[in-house]
């Protein structure tokens, strides 16, 4: 598990300007197997306890000097931004109905979209890139299939129809929210049309013959209608602020409130915090309009007055 996340961060080096995202993963990880009230049902504390033993050391493996060469299983495993990239839309695959599509039919309206790359069958990161979206929608007003629309797609070829349709129904019950099923789509297919996809979006992962699972990042990614790159959300919490505001900005104001507007317009992404941050000159010309505005409204209210005064005097 170690070894997972040292590779989730082998091809960039966005953990090592935010330390913070090491924190959320030991946050989330000891919410998903260790605290108490999980020891009941939770089968696997010994595995819990030795990934936090793990992270416990990571920053000393990932902020320090590497003494050793990155472990073959490891090479080629990581994200490679291809922001304003073109997802490939006629790409097929199977829904969770059975039914035959193309990645196109889910960037065909204004909204944009959010691509999750994932598996079904993943152990663990997976399934906590997963939560960390519910968190986020449970946060939002926003509803899949309303504002935006999600698509998690399996890169496991061999994973079946059957699965994806489980899957879905999971995490549908657990978001409590049934109107959102008509907008959150898993998808499974060949790889061929999956490596189409992930190699478009720079997301490169790896099978581990011996661990029997894929080496992969943990990362959403967010697209605009028309099926091009537009962010990259790292880790496995996200802010549902955040969230919301990659998607108005994917959807260049298409979709979201004034209220989201002007707040786009005042922060900007700040890739190394992972988060919307200030933006100093938008915040600036927002106060100058805002400043013009008040003296303007002060201004005609006196020339009111004065008026009004002269003309009872006269």
């Amino acid at each position: 598990m170690c070894k997972m996340f040292k590779g989730k961060y082998s091809n960039w080096s966005l953990f090592m300007n935010n330390f913070s995202e090491y924190q959320s993963i030991r946050v989330a990880l000891w919410r998903t197997c260790v605290r108490p009230r999980t020891l009941k049902r939770c089968h696997c504390f010994g595995m819990g306890m030795g990934v936090l033993v793990c992270l416990t050391i990571l920053p000393g493996i990932l902020f320090g000097q590497r003494a050793e060469p990155l472990p073959e299983e490891l090479e080629g495993v990581g994200i490679t931004e291809a922001l304003d990239a073109q997802l490939p839309l006629d790409a097929k695959f199977i829904d969770d109905t059975g039914q035959e599509v193309t990645l196109g039919q889910y960037f065909d309206t204004a909204k944009p979209v959010v691509l999750n790359l994932g598996y079904y069958g993943c152990p663990m990161l997976c399934g906590l890139v997963t939560n960390g979206l519910m968190d986020a929608l449970a946060g939002m007003d926003w509803t899949p299939g309303q504002e935006f629309e999600i698509v998690t797609l399996s890169f496991d070829p061999k994973e079946s129809q059957t699965l994806a349709s489980l899957k879905k129904h999971n995490y549908i019950q657990q978001l409590g929210r049934p109107e959102a099923a008509a907008g959150w789509h898993f998808l499974i297919g060949q790889e061929a049309d999956i490596k189409q996809v992930t190699d478009t979006a720079g997301f490169y992962y790896k099978w581990n013959e011996k661990r029997g699972e894929f080496t992969h990042a943990a990362a959403l990614i967010i697209c605009t209608p028309a099926g091009h790159v537009s962010r990259y959300l790292y880790g496995i919490m996200f802010d549902p602020q955040t969230l919301r505001l990659s998607l108005v900005e994917a959807a260049e104001g298409k979709v979201g409130s004034t209220l989201d507007k002007i707040l786009l317009f005042c922060f900007h992404y700040d890739s190394s915090a992972g988060k919307y941050a200030p933006a100093a000159r938008n915040l600036m010309k927002a106060g100058g309009f805002l400043t013009v505005f008040i003296m303007s409204g002060v201004l005609i209210g006196f020339w009111r007055r004065e008026r009004r005064r002269r003309r009872q005097a006269a």
